[in-house]
């Protein structure tokens, strides 16, 4: 990103994780949301954008001025078209900070796979409809990732079938040849080399690596081990580890613990994981990388059962972390999301369309120097509500930050 509107505290944010307390814990907001959350996303200018469960409406949290968001306060965004309430959507911030919203396998609750999509320009505060890709009469919990040239590549959840997003015209090409199975509950990964890296759900236990150069899908190898509890049913997330290696998060569908798989990027092979504790696994789950590349999880007792475990994969085995306050014994993991924030602490929301809540989660470790983001050139001073033009390497980081099974992509970069 060449531009950002800076609100005078997102740098402030980006460079406090070094004056975070090291203590492993949730805390909640000093002002909590007054309404029910859903999938968070990070805004250019720092703010988190979360979405108002079964509604056309959205929010920010706005940090204090010293990058605090557990003092952050809320404020209602313009809301999308009346006709579209989403659950369960494909959602990216793309490279001009605007905001990108496709399909959901519920509309208003009612499971349609809608085909609608809206796109959100924060400097105007205000939506504007998307037509669906050409012959897509449904989108439903599709995936999507931004490609490295900053282009989003849409794949149509129930086919092989793909597109790619003109964020100038709106409009849609259908690009992408090779795929081995449908994009049904997948999930896509940037790698290093901004090649993207997909688990297959029904050619199990194949995994699958898209070339954007030449727009083909080709094999990625064997995970070893299933990550996908039935043919075309739920899996986890897979994310990026910031010292290169990816960690594929499973679910069960036979009563023992969820499965996992290790990627390295340097030499293409995949290697088992540790099974979960407990019997938990990841169907549909959050998981976010920390600052010390830890991978903070969000589990259950198998598919859709409760209560919800929290553990950090610290590369080799998983370690306790404590739970949400007010997550309960009622709640399962597909229920949660995570975001991560500038200071690199997570933000949790709950969407089970009862419980109103967000709590904000803190680390223990932290980053190596050689990941963090280096400014090259940045004005001596700002404006609030100005904008300005900043150089550097690693703006987006090292990783996606955080990623939720197929749908719900609240990507930090």
């Amino acid at each position: 990103m060449n531009t950002l509107r800076m609100l005078g505290i997102t740098l402030i944010a980006c460079l406090s994780l070094t004056s975070i307390s090291v203590a492993q814990k949730w805390q909640t907001l000093k002002h909590p949301p007054t309404f029910q959350t859903d999938t968070a996303l990070l805004l250019t200018d720092g703010r988190a954008m979360v979405h108002e469960y079964n509604s056309p409406n959205w929010w920010a949290l706005t940090p204090d001025n010293t990058g605090s968001y557990i003092n952050g306060t809320w404020k209602q965004l313009g809301s999308m078209p009346s006709d579209y309430a989403p659950l369960y959507f494909a959602s990216q911030v793309l490279p001009d900070g605007r905001v990108l919203v496709e399909g959901g396998e519920y509309n208003f609750l009612s499971q349609d796979e809608t085909d609608l999509g809206a796109i959100y320009d924060p400097l105007t505060n205000k939506w504007t409809n998307v037509n669906p890709p050409s012959n897509w009469s449904e989108i439903g919990d599709s995936p999507s990732v931004v490609l490295p040239n900053g282009t989003l590549l849409l794949g149509q959840n129930f086919t092989t079938t793909s597109a790619e997003f003109n964020a100038k015209t709106l409009g849609w090409t259908i690009k992408g040849s090779g795929k081995s199975d449908a994009y049904a509950e997948e999930g896509m990964e940037l790698l290093p080399d901004g090649k993207v890296l997909l688990v297959d759900t029904q050619n199990t236990p194949n995994s699958e690596i898209f070339n954007p150069k030449t727009s083909t899908w080709t094999t990625g190898g064997s995970t070893i081990v299933d990550l996908s509890i039935n043919a075309g049913e739920e899996t986890g997330p897979a994310l990026l580890r910031p010292e290169g290696s990816l960690f594929a998060m499973g679910a069960n569908g036979d009563g023992a613990a969820g499965h996992t798989a290790i990627y390295d990027t340097a030499t293409g092979k995949w290697a088992a994981g540790p099974d979960f504790p407990n019997g938990d696994d990841m169907a549909d789950a959050p998981a976010a990388v920390l600052p010390d590349g830890n991978i903070l999880c969000e589990t259950s007792p198998g598919v859709f059962n409760s209560p919800v475990s929290f553990y950090e994969f610290n590369g080799t085995k998983f370690i306790n972390a404590p739970s949400p306050k007010q997550t309960g014994n009622i709640n399962t993991s597909y229920l949660g999301r995570l975001l991560v924030l500038p200071t690199g602490q997570i933000l949790y929301t709950l969407a089970d369309g009862a419980t109103i809540d967000a709590e904000i989660y803190t680390a223990k470790g932290t980053y190596q120097k050689s990941w963090a983001p280096a400014i090259k050139t940045a004005p001596s001073t700002i404006t609030p509500g100005d904008t300005y033009k900043i150089s550097g390497t690693q703006f987006n980081g090292l990783t996606h930050g955080a990623a939720y099974g197929d749908d719900a992509q609240m990507n930090s970069s």
